[in-house]
């Protein structure tokens, strides 16, 4: 579920290219590096059941490691977590000092649980999430459904070789094996595209963005790109930089979408995942690209 934002996005720092090569740089080299791209992380909730609080702490820290640094952006709001049992969601509204605020719906020692809806609230800080017009909230809902799946499958690999505590390493297997389930679960067919789920699935999307059902597929779908791309996070922070409260189609909105990019790199990613869905955005390059919006 979701709420607001602001914020230009920088081009994708040198470091990010090296996020899948950690033999690169030393271990503690590069998560000092990464360190650097993730806020701050509070909670606000001191009663999480079996799971003490600095656990807790420990899981969201481990989760946001696998999303933020990939953005090549380091000056994000810092994020209180609370916990309520109309979430998981993060909130239109802030903290009185500007903090992203998100609210949980686990308890006790369920780390999968809290690593996919932690993810998924991460996407919509990602994505820029604001007031709006809701005719293509699903797609963004898609991208966070994709941000948990994305999250689990980087948490498995970290664990097996650095997890917060090294007790913890065995537990690695369970992020894999989590977001298999959920993987194995909404695969599409062979013969069966996302593009023609799309088409079957629009006009059920437009009135109902969280049909997690469809969400899921199509994040299933997405996946694969994002796993060959991981820079592709970068070009999520402006996903809605020209979101207003005018309806607009799907294929406007992508194609806003690639003209708010600030390098060739992720104006390539949005036409390849926008051609997934059967849009093909015309070829747009540094020279040729539109000043992109200030948002404050």
């Amino acid at each position: 579920m979701l709420l607001p934002a602001r914020f230009a996005v920088h081009a994708v720092l040198g470091f990010v290219g090296l996020l899948g090569d950690t033999h690169l740089l030393g271990e503690d080299a590069f998560n000092s590096e990464a360190e650097r791209f993730i806020p701050n992380i509070r909670l606000t909730e001191k009663n999480w059941g079996q799971g003490a609080p600095e656990d807790v702490e420990k899981i969201l820290q481990s989760t946001a490691r696998q999303l933020f640094p990939f953005t090549g952006k380091k000056d994000w709001a810092d994020i209180l977590v609370g916990k309520s049992p109309h979430g998981p969601v993060v909130l239109f509204r802030r903290g009185e000092k500007g903090e992203y605020i998100i609210n949980l719906n686990t308890r006790d020692r369920f780390w999968c649980q809290y690593a996919f809806q932690f993810a998924h609230e991460i996407g919509h800080i990602i994505c820029g999430f604001r007031k709006g017009d809701k005719s293509n909230l699903w797609f963004e809902e898609t991208i966070c459904e994709v941000a948990s799946l994305f999250a689990l499958e980087k948490l498995a690999l970290e664990w097996n070789h650095s997890a917060p505590y090294p007790n913890w390493q065995p537990y690695a297997g369970e992020f894999k094996k989590y977001a298999d389930q959920r993987i194995s679960k909404h695969l599409l067919p062979p013969s069966y595209s996302l593009e023609q789920l799309y088409k079957e699935r629009a006009s059920v999307l437009k009135a109902k963005a969280d049909d997690r059902e469809t969400n899921t597929r199509m994040a299933t779908a997405l996946l694969p790109i994002f796993r060959e791309s991981p820079q592709g996070w970068a070009a999520c922070t402006v996903l809605n930089l020209k979101k207003t409260r005018q309806p607009q189609s799907f294929e406007t909105y992508l194609n806003d979408w690639q003209d708010n990019c600030s390098s060739n790199e992720q104006r390539k990613f949005v036409r390849k995942v926008s051609q997934s869905f059967g849009v093909i955005l015309p070829l747009l390059t540094d020279s040729q690209a539109k000043p992109r919006p200030r948002v404050k």
